[in-house]
């Protein structure tokens, strides 16, 4: 294949030897027959590019996965999917249902759209001359363009056919002050009532931020409240785990006009409408990793303590002219909100009491629009509980983007289990139907910077089997949280045979690496141990049996396609 590359290119570089002969002085005139025959070259030099097999490298280290490879277009310019500039490249990325697409990096704005050459770089119009396309729904950027205005580099190896980014310097910090309000990226301020449900509000009104300026979506809180399989009513409360839980098993999210608030009625029966691909779970405290996920990928779930219940309460920790609250107490969380922004110059002084430096994070609550500022208020850096639990939900996909979902987990992360060692196995086994492809699977990572291994077992008899396991998908990840890894290659499963999913996890820092599902008290009541098959292992080697010997579910699902 290289060989017919190199015979193409010669080609192309005589012909265009000869062009320059005919015209010696002054620029390179063709006629309409030899533009065509140009373009017609450089479309087979593109064919071929893509054949041979492009290879991405950003800040010199390689990029294997599938979905963010670009390709050549036919005009031999490097076109990179705009998932790759927002996961890879550290941009912002903001699209719009019109086409338009905003990318922020450092002190830079590259506004773009989808099938047109006007574009800004800094507020200065320039005319690109390639345009953004979609690409089998998938959404491409000309990144030879405008891989300078975000302060990279983008050089291509033709012989190689390695794409190389590397970015100019070191990152800037984060602005001062940032607002999602002022972005677009927030949906409307909502009001729990007298119900304890802030944290299906918070969880909601987070991942409706993810969608956001694309899609304006409200989702049905009723729905997460009422259905999540959780023994509680809505006075009761809950926590970002159940909303996870919820989400991860496709019971919602469902809209809000299907499933309406405060009416004492649910429907059970409707089908989620979009699919939680991904939420991240940042580290206590870590301000900036809180404040860089705002930025870049939606509004951050967090939990506070608040002596207040509703927009007319009272408190000595909240400041009603300036809509500022901060405590300093030792009470425990019990409210949830969500950040959608900084002030890092906030002052100190605005509080009823003294933090002992400036700085607020700007939050959303769900008191309603009487409350604070519009609904929104400023919460001090050094609140007792202000990003102790910080989540961000940061991937959601259409809800047809697999057609089966197998688990065994609808609770999902309840506890931890482990062999007193960083690193295990698990492993998950399930029928398949007809005419499947396991396309993806899905785990929790319990703690930061772990290290995962996939395997898949197509023909599963018994526990003996899981020596019998391929490789399919490995990585890290930078948080705990949930994830879904897509397998670089379907794999085709037998119709009406057993199956194994297993993960080989590595987890820093902890000793109990594996996320179960376990009657834990009286919120788990509806636990199942009799709708799954999993097994545990240290090594890979000697395996138990999850619900026999350690009476849990293993949280590791199976995603499938089905294939004619």
């Amino acid at each position: 294949m290289k060989k017919l590359v190199y015979i193409v290119l010669i080609c192309a570089i005589g012909i265009l030897a000869y062009y320059g002969m005919q015209n010696p002085v002054g620029r390179l005139e063709k006629n309409d027959e030899e533009q065509h025959a140009a373009q017609v070259l450089s479309g087979k030099l593109a064919e071929n590019y893509n054949l041979e097999g492009l290879k991405l490298k950003i800040n010199g280290s390689d990029v294997p996965d599938e979905q963010y490879l670009p390709y050549i277009g036919s005009d031999l310019h490097v076109m990179l999917p705009i998932d790759a500039v927002k996961d890879k490249l550290g941009c912002t990325v903001d699209e719009y249902a019109n086409g338009g697409i905003i990318i922020k990096r450092n002190d830079h704005t590259v506004r773009i759209v989808a099938g047109s050459a006007d574009a800004s770089f800094d507020e200065e119009k320039v005319t690109l001359q390639t345009q953004p396309v979609k690409n089998n729904d998938k959404l491409y950027v000309p990144i030879e363009y405008i891989s300078d205005a975000i302060d990279y580099t983008c050089e291509y190896n033709y012989s190689t056919g390695q794409i190389s980014l590397q970015k100019k310097g070191e990152d800037t910090t984060l602005p001062a002050v940032y607002d999602m309000r002022k972005e677009g990226r927030v949906t409307e301020v909502r009001d729990q009532g007298d119900s304890g449900t802030c944290w299906a509000f918070a969880s909601l009104a987070a991942l409706e931020t993810t969608l956001m300026p694309d899609e304006n979506l409200q989702f049905s809180v009723d729905n997460m409240t009422k259905n999540n399989g959780f023994g509680i009513e809505q006075f009761e409360g809950g926590q970002y785990r159940m909303s996870i839980a919820y989400l991860a098993s496709w019971k919602g999210p469902v809209l809000e006009k299907d499933d309406p608030y405060g009416d004492d009625e649910t429907n059970s029966k409707l089908k989620a409408v979009k699919h939680l691909q991904e939420a991240e779970i940042i580290e206590d405290k870590d301000l900036e990793a809180v404040k860089e996920a705002v930025y870049k990928k939606g509004g951050v779930e967090t939990a506070i303590y608040s002596d207040m219940v509703d927009a007319d309460s009272d408190s000595e920790y909240y400041n009603r002219d300036h809509s500022s609250y901060y405590y300093d107490g030792t009470e425990g969380i019990n409210h949830d909100v969500v950040i959608v922004g900084w002030d890092d110059n906030y002052s100190r002084n605005n509080f009823n009491k003294t933090p002992k430096k400036d700085g607020a994070f700007i939050c959303k609550n769900s008191w309603g629009t009487d409350f604070g500022d519009e609904g929104y208020f400023y919460i001090s850096y050094y609140d007792a509980h202000i990003c102790e639990t910080s989540v961000v939900y940061t991937k959601l996909e259409p809800a047809d983007n697999y057609d089966k979902i197998y688990q065994a987990d609808k609770l999902g992360w309840v506890g931890v289990l482990g062999f007193d060692n960083e690193e295990a196995y698990f492993a998950n086994v399930y029928k398949a139907g007809k005419n499947e492809e396991l396309a993806a699977v899905a785990f929790y990572a319990t703690g930061a910077k772990t290290t995962y291994e996939v395997y898949v077992v197509t023909d599963f008899q018994d526990e003996d089997s899981l020596a019998d396991r391929k490789l399919v998908a490995s990585g890290e990840v930078e948080y705990a949280g949930y994830y879904t890894v897509d397998l670089e290659q379907a794999e085709k499963l037998a119709d009406g045979k057993k199956f194994a999913v297993v993960v080989h996890i590595t987890t820093p820092d902890t000793k109990y690496p594996i996320a179960i599902e376990y009657d834990a008290d009286s919120l788990t009541d509806s636990f199942d141990i009799k709708d799954g098959e999993g097994y545990l292992s240290l090594y890979g080697k000697q395996w138990y049996s999850a619900e026999k010997d350690r009476k849990c579910n293993v949280c590791l699902k199976a995603f499938t396609r089905t294939v004619e």
